[in-house]
């Protein structure tokens, strides 16, 4: 169903159903109770501008009857960002295709309390394209090579790469030295991880079969941190991370495994020593092959 309201500042509108009956009067009652953390004047007011729409761009006022519209649409109040301070660069760019080398702590699309500081919107509103879609995401934490779609037509080609898995990811990963190491690379660990509802970190189930592979492989060592390649076979949430941490090679400065720590403010002097590094596939549409290659490093990598 498409937006009847454009792309604002590289953001869509949001759409909302509402139900067609119910104990509400009218559709403003329900979004009030709806959204009862918001304060309800304010959103009444919104109706008052016009700021919340049908389906085909008529605004609604704080009186339009419950039933009368399925689907509302309007726009999200941005919230108050704090500005993160790195700068993607776009790798390549052509008429379907765009590749950014993607900073620590930047999301890939917006989520919670980032949205203009997200690489979705810097990029939409950079590009002037509001048909920029990404093909795959990263992890905020997780810096390197990110894949965006330039218009739609084409998109579900290279969407396509990835369901099947026809795309060669690589990753670099560095880890505090675990006591006593012994190199076991390479290795490749396999488990089956499960993300369940309503929690951040995945589950890990030895009882099941495995549903996630990676290899990876040892670059270098020092007397603190080991430094790795990774070569993931499936792309489940968090997998390069979790299956580090289950061979005792937790990634530095991660907060999510092995153990799960409270939330604190971003440190940028102690990034997630994550890195997507390379891209390798065929290209659906020329048949060419393609190679990305990141330019960031590890800043804990041994030198």
């Amino acid at each position: 169903m498409r937006s009847p309201l454009p792309v604002r500042d590289g953001v869509g509108a949001t759409r909302l159903h509402v139900p067609l009956t119910g104990p509400w009067p009218t559709v403003s009652a329900y979004m009030v109770e709806r959204f009862f953390h918001l304060d309800s004047e304010r959103l009444r007011e919104r109706f008052d501008r016009g700021e919340i729409v049908a389906f085909d761009g008529s605004a609604l006022t704080r009186d339009t009857a419950l039933g009368a519209e399925e689907f509302v649409w309007y726009y999200r109040e941005p919230p108050i960002e704090l500005e993160i301070p790195f700068e993607h660069e776009i790798l390549h760019q052509d008429d379907d295709l765009l590749v950014v080398d993607k900073p620590h702590f930047l999301p890939t699309t917006p989520a919670g309390k980032y949205v203009q500081n997200s690489a979705l919107i810097r990029l939409r509103r950079e590009l002037d394209n509001p048909d920029l879609a990404p093909i795959h995401r990263l992890d905020r934490h997780t810096a390197g090579l990110l894949m965006f779609s330039t218009r739609p037509q084409t998109r579900g080609a290279y969407q396509m790469l990835f369901q099947r898995r026809s795309i060669e990811k690589v990753y670099e990963a560095v880890s505090a030295k675990p006591a006593g190491w012994v190199n076991p690379f390479p290795t490749t660990v396999r488990l089956h991880i499960e993300k369940l509802r309503a929690q951040v970190c995945v589950e890990v189930d030895p009882a099941r079969a495995p549903n996630s592979e990676t290899l990876i492989e040892l670059i270098d060592a020092d007397d603190d941190v080991i430094h790795t390649l990774l070569h993931p076979h499936t792309g489940k949430m968090h997998q390069l991370r979790v299956h580090l941490a289950s061979i005792g090679a937790g990634i530095l400065h991660d907060n999510l495994y092995p153990i799960l720590t409270d939330e604190r403010p971003d440190d940028h002097d102690r990034p997630l020593q994550l890195l997507a590094r390379e891209l390798r596939f065929v290209d659906p549409l020329s048949g060419q092959p393609r190679e990305f290659v990141t330019r960031r490093t590890l800043q804990y990598a041994p030198r």
